[in-house]
């Protein structure tokens, strides 16, 4: 399948492993270096499943990061997927441009996932694209009470305004923007995040 035919678009969400500014709440557990070691390999680990995916189902992958720059991402973790600064602004403001940049290109639809996520797997990922061939939204339930994946085939802005990001009540409302607005919902197996110290246990 060449790269033209490709219509379907998975955007990953990834810092620069640089230590300081990089998994800062993992600091007094880790120290600035663990905490960037970490990252480091939430990324690596996560790029290695996504290009699995890509055995099987084909999709164009992207890389939105923040910190560190191309040549930098390039030598880290290859030439071959396509890197783009994340844009100004919240996580939302984020995200929003990432959707609209993906279909404005022509994707039919297009799936954001972060790094935090050891247990998301191509299976699920998968999943996320089937169920946008009928529904409006899909999203990754994290156990937090935020979301490890989301999922469109449409620009829906409106999903990404008044979040309290970082908050336990992200998920809830975002599910009820969504209602509000009317959209068909999927939601993927609830899974872990590993955000805090209290997380490396799992």
């Amino acid at each position: 399948m060449t790269p033209a035919t490709v219509k379907e678009s998975l955007i990953i969400f990834t810092r620069y492993p640089e230590p300081g500014k990089t998994k800062t709440r993992m600091i007094p557990a880790l120290g600035e270096e663990g905490a960037a070691k970490l990252q480091r390999q939430m990324t690596e680990n996560t790029l290695v499943k996504v290009k699995k995916l890509q055995a099987f189902h084909p999709v164009s992958v992207e890389i939105h990061f923040a910190g560190g720059n191309q040549q930098l991402m390039q030598a880290w973790l290859g030439a071959d997927v396509i890197y783009c600064h994340q844009s100004q602004g919240d996580l939302g403001e984020r995200m929003v441009s990432a959707f609209e940049k993906s279909l404005a290109a022509g994707m039919t639809s297009v799936v954001i996932i972060g790094t935090d996520c050891p247990d998301l797997d191509t299976q699920i990922m998968a999943e996320a694209f089937k169920w946008l061939e009928t529904q409006d939204l899909v999203l990754g339930p994290a156990q937090d009470g935020g979301y490890y994946l989301i999922g469109l085939r449409r620009l829906i802005p409106e999903l990404f305004v008044g979040i309290h990001w970082g908050t336990s009540q992200v998920r809830q409302q975002t599910v009820e923007i969504a209602d509000n607005l009317g959209l068909a919902i999927a939601f993927l197996p609830m899974l872990h995040d590993i955000d805090r110290p209290e997380d490396l246990d799992r």
